[in-house]
């Protein structure tokens, strides 16, 4: 064992009298609208992001004794019930040989990916870093001696990507964390049921091992927590786990998941009073646009995060550009997933939609970072994002006529293709918006942008 339980509890103490010692900010109530803004800036800028699942679930990707299952990858304990005994099992095959955190961030800056956020404990607990909280991560249980998430963090740095790390709230492995409908639990599922020992987990084991991430890792962008569902999960210690890694990391930004207030899979909170610095869909993009409200829907490729070998139900390059778009125009942030396999390679079809997306990117970028909402409804041909003067009209179905009728705008100084800055686009005014005369032929067949600047 790394510690014993003296020196654990030794630790603990020490990690309280350093954060006693001196007056502790609550960051809920005190911080102005001002300073939310300055330390969102860089993730307002930012807008498309990679998320990565990565655990001990992507050795038996998604089938274990002859059964698949129907959802997730990294549900796999729970969804066919596997003790902690034979789940363990797994790390002694975890051995991923091929990873390679540089090609990984290159990928994500290749597509035109400003972010990184990498799942360093999921549900089932396992650490992807050097824990000194417990021998269940990867330099202790497993035949690949080395930290993940540090050679990951040393690839962000070079490579101009931030990065955060995605938590679990929820363990299954941990004694003093599961939940009772969890699989492990010795009394069954109720999920009324509350671990009489779980503020011991979150003060003893969590938040040490929050203040290893925010501390061991270089300057990392965001927390990013999951699990909060959890009967034993109070919006109390939400708050208090809020302010206490804002603490350690004052320009910090977290989820809405810290706390309860997320209304399921639309991610966005209840009226009330939660911690929390955006909203948090999940495989879903709202409607509309949200006005003073920050949110990231969080999208898989196929129909899982964590590897499954069997899930071959890719989504096109085209749609995810798309969803890009449509996630961009309504003021949100677009987090794509990649589910590596125990080897630590990321699928090649994940590889092949990234790369097309980036071929994407390369031309019409400035169409996407640090954009703002669409000030108007969404047209029947493609989506308007807006950055200072400029409007960015994509053209999803390009006019067969070459003319696009804008009504929304009366007048515009001058226009023109991303796609070919030097080629200015002819702008009418018939009397009722204006009216754009385009090529005959589309320069992207995916969407294709104008740029419009307003008088």
């Amino acid at each position: 064992m790394k510690q014993t339980i003296l020196l654990t509890a030794l630790i603990v103490t020490i990690l309280s009298m350093s954060y006693c010692s001196s007056p502790q900010v609550d960051y809920h109530q005190t911080e102005t609208q001002e300073q939310i803004d300055d330390r969102m800036a860089w993730w307002d800028e930012a807008k498309f992001g990679m998320f990565i699942h990565w655990g001990l679930y992507a050795v038996p990707a998604g089938e274990y004794k002859d059964q698949r299952i129907s959802g997730i990858g990294e549900w796999i304990m729970n969804s066919l019930n596997i003790p902690i005994a034979e789940y363990e099992q797994f790390a002694s095959q975890f051995n991923p040989v091929h990873y390679n955190a540089d090609e990984w961030v290159a990928l994500a800056k290749q597509a035109g990916m400003e972010y990184i956020i990498i799942t360093s404990k999921h549900h089932d607990g396992f650490c992807l870093w050097d824990s000194d909280m417990t021998d269940w991560d990867v330099i202790a249980a497993t035949p690949y001696d080395r930290d993940l998430l540090k050679e990951l963090a040393d690839a962000c740095e070079r490579h101009g990507v931030r990065l955060g790390f995605y938590y679990s709230i929820m363990d299954w492995h941990h004694p003093d964390a599961q939940a009772m409908w969890e699989p492990n639990y010795n009394q069954g599922r109720n999920s009324e049921n509350i671990n009489p020992n779980f503020q011991r987990y979150l003060d003893d084991y969590m938040k040490p091992q929050l203040e290893e991430l925010l501390t061991g890792y270089g300057d990392i962008g965001v927390l990013w927590f999951d699990g909060e569902w959890i009967p034993d999960y109070t919006t109390e210690m939400g708050k208090d786990v809020y302010n206490f890694a804002r603490n350690i990391k004052p320009d910090l930004i977290i989820n809405n998941r810290v706390d309860k207030g997320r209304q399921g899979m639309a991610g966005m909170d209840a009226e009330g009073d939660f911690a929390g610095d955006f909203g948090t869909p999940e495989k879903e993009i709202p409607a509309t646009g949200m006005p003073g409200l920050r949110w990231e829907t969080c999208m898989t490729m196929n129909d899982t995060w964590g590897f499954k070998h069997f899930d071959h139900n890719w989504k096109s390059a085209d749609s995810l550009i798309y969803q890009l778009i449509d996630v961009t125009s309504k003021g949100g942030n677009f987090l794509l997933n990649v589910g590596p396999t125990a080897e630590g390679l990321i699928p090649a079809p994940s590889v092949e939609r990234l790369q097309a997306m980036g071929r994407w990117m390369d031309i019409n970028s400035e169409s996407i970072y640090g954009t703002t909402a669409s000030p108007f409804e969404r047209p029947e041909w493609g989506r308007f994002t807006r950055k200072d003067d400029i409007i960015y009209a994509h053209v999803f179905n390009w006019p067969a006529d070459g003319q696009l009728n804008i009504p929304e705008l009366q007048s515009a100084s001058r226009a023109w293709l991303l796609a070919d800055p030097s080629a200015q686009v002819e702008i009418n005014r018939p009397g009722s918006g204006i009216t754009l005369q385009l090529p005959e032929t589309a320069p992207d067949q995916v969407a294709s942008v104008i740029a419009i600047e307003l008088n």
